[in-house]
């Protein structure tokens, strides 16, 4: 494009990349990131698997310093070789280096690519490693417990400070559409169209679907702890197999009802009834009737009372009880 300056002499306005100046959606760059840290986590499992085999626990002294580790060499293959992350090649995306004054693409330099690997992986390996380096720094001692005391005060302050900083950072994301993570606005990196009329390689399609399945894992997730799977339990069985639960006292010397507890299937041990034709531990039926104050008979679905002793008359006849 050509512009007219003084004395008529013609001069040629600086070129503008179109990917660098078209907007990202923001559901495009959260989705780069979410791809990004599905990718980590398959990693770290195919390597955990890797020693599936040798002694249990062999990984976990060193899992912060070995996720890191992973987190540096997909760095290293991937945003270090492309300026682009796996998440954002799947999206057309890469990255743009802000700092420049040139309204054309500019990838990011080594140095900033360097300070967004270690503005990722650093704060990720501190937050895992916190608690071993506050035992290492203060051994013992009244002073070095005042130390420890200090400096369990100052992570837990930059801690605070950080998650601050990041939703800040978020909020303003959303207002913006720029720099969903805090560590992209530290360097000067921003999310760009590599290839602004090209497809997505990942469909919405498939994106809905994830969300949809997350949410009802998460919908599920907070509604199982809700359901009392021994009442439930109890009802179909009473449906199906006809349980009554209508019998209270004098009926638990039910031919073999005293043979088997309701809650374990063992021989009861100091059985004792709550108001049912069953039998139970002492121990088994105490606990549940500690831990649940509605507590109903797993087996006839009848509503327990307090736990009491069961008295009955036991004959041997040739070594067999009866």
């Amino acid at each position: 494009m050509a512009l007219e300056g003084e004395g008529g002499v013609k001069r040629s306005a600086p070129a503008v990349d179109a990917g660098a100046q078209t907007p990202v959606l923001r559901i495009s760059q959260l989705d780069a990131l979410e791809l990004d840290s599905s990718l980590e986590q398959l990693v770290w499992t195919q390597f955990s698997q890797c020693f599936h085999n040798c002694r249990p626990g062999l990984l976990t002294p060193l899992e912060p310093e070995l996720k890191a580790l992973l987190h540096l060499l997909l760095w290293r293959f991937t945003l270090y070789s492309r300026s682009a992350t796996v998440g954002q090649s799947l999206l057309s995306l890469r990255y743009h280096n802000t700092l420049s004054p040139s309204p054309r693409y500019r990838p990011l330099s080594r140095r900033q690519k360097l300070g967004l690997a270690l503005l990722t992986a650093g704060p990720r390996w501190l937050k895992e490693r916190s608690h071993g380096l506050l035992l290492r720094l203060s051994p013992g001692g009244a002073a070095s417990e005042r130390d420890g005391g200090l400096l369990r005060k100052i992570l837990s302050l930059v801690s605070g400070v950080a998650q601050l900083a990041t939703l800040l950072n978020f909020l303003a994301f959303l207002r913006k559409g720029r720099h969903p993570a805090l560590a992209e606005r530290i360097v000067g990196a921003r999310a760009v169209f590599s290839q602004p009329d090209v497809a997505r390689d990942v469909t919405y399609q498939y994106m809905n679907r994830e969300l949809l399945w997350h949410g009802f894992a998460e919908f599920l997730i907070f509604l199982l702890p809700l359901v009392d799977t021994r009442k439930l339990k109890a009802a179909v069985f009473s449906v199906v197999l006809g349980g009554d639960g209508g019998d209270r006292a004098g009926a638990t010397g039910g031919p073999g009802a005293w043979k088997e507890c309701g809650l374990c299937g063992e021989w009861p041990t100091m059985p004792h009834a709550v108001g049912c034709r069953h039998v139970f531990c002492y121990y088994c039926i105490k606990s549940h009737s500690v831990a649940d104050a509605g507590l109903t008979c797993p087996r006839c679905g009848a509503e327990a009372g307090r736990p009491e002793p069961v008295k009955m008359e036991v004959e041997m006849i040739g070594g067999a009880v009866i």
